[in-house]
């Protein structure tokens, strides 16, 4: 999604995309931890191969809740592949812009979802809130009135998106209450706001960066090749590492 966004990010690099593996809970968008599960099995399949190929010294994976990344990480590491994803790099990148972040984000459940990564990716003392805009994506038996897809064609064709403005809305909030001084995005289908956002923010005199999960993805995952560098062996263990420790601290 966004290609032209991400066209100047992409240049000089010879890629490929897969569209990733059939969904095997249903065909409506992941949200919930069942849903994010099941794409994260699925999708495992599809970095083995890649790596197995020899094609590639990275792997990006799209989506902001990231499901099978650390799955992913620990396939590839062995083959000498990069691997980053969406949360993980914006809160990185995050970190690295300012004391606290804060998150905007789209449904009850992905927010919890959401927030389970925040603790697993060790930024719970970084990570400022969660604030939610409601919209969550359409479900069996659950249509909306409102949509994200709707929201963004709204907004790019220069009309009124209630999105947008319940993101500017929740993005001051998290400035002003929360302390935050980045702004994140969590789901991918929110991705198209940062532009909205930033744009409006600044409008206001906020000097406060919003990332977005695919640049921030790509970009690290440019960073980590051009270091020559993968994830530590000690994270992530081999099946028979020739080192091993006694004890793990905390």
């Amino acid at each position: 999604m966004d290609y032209p966004i991400l066209a100047p990010l992409l240049e000089g690099v010879d890629w490929d995309v897969h569209g990733g593996a059939i969904t095997t809970y249903g065909d409506w968008p992941v949200e919930n931890r069942q849903e994010f599960a099941h794409s994260g099995v699925a999708r495992l399949p599809i970095v083995k191969e890649a790596c197995e190929s020899g094609k590639y010294n990275a792997i990006i994976l799209l989506g902001g809740g990231e499901p099978g990344f650390h799955e992913a990480v620990e396939i590839a590491r062995p083959y000498g592949v990069a691997v980053t994803s969406c949360a993980f790099s914006q809160m990185h990148v995050a970190s690295m812009l300012g004391n606290k972040f804060s998150i905007i984000d789209v449904a009850e459940s992905h927010n919890m979802y959401y927030y389970n990564l925040v603790v697993q990716h060790r930024m719970d003392q970084r990570c400022a809130s969660i604030r939610m805009i409601n919209f969550p994506h359409e479900r069996p038996g659950i249509g909306r009135d409102r949509t994200l897809h709707g929201e963004k064609a709204k907004a790019r064709a220069g009309q009124h998106s209630d999105a947008v403005e319940e993101a500017v809305i929740a993005a001051v909030a998290a400035i002003e209450e929360d302390g935050a001084e980045v702004i994140t995005i969590g789901c991918s289908g929110a991705f198209w706001l940062q532009p909205f956002l930033q744009e409006r923010l600044n409008a206001l005199g906020w000097e406060v960066p919003v990332l977005q999960g695919y640049k921030t993805a790509i970009s690290m995952a440019k960073m980590m090749v051009d270091l020559g560098v993968t994830a530590s062996g000690l994270k992530y263990p081999g099946d028979n590492p020739k080192m091993w420790r006694r004890k793990k601290v905390f």
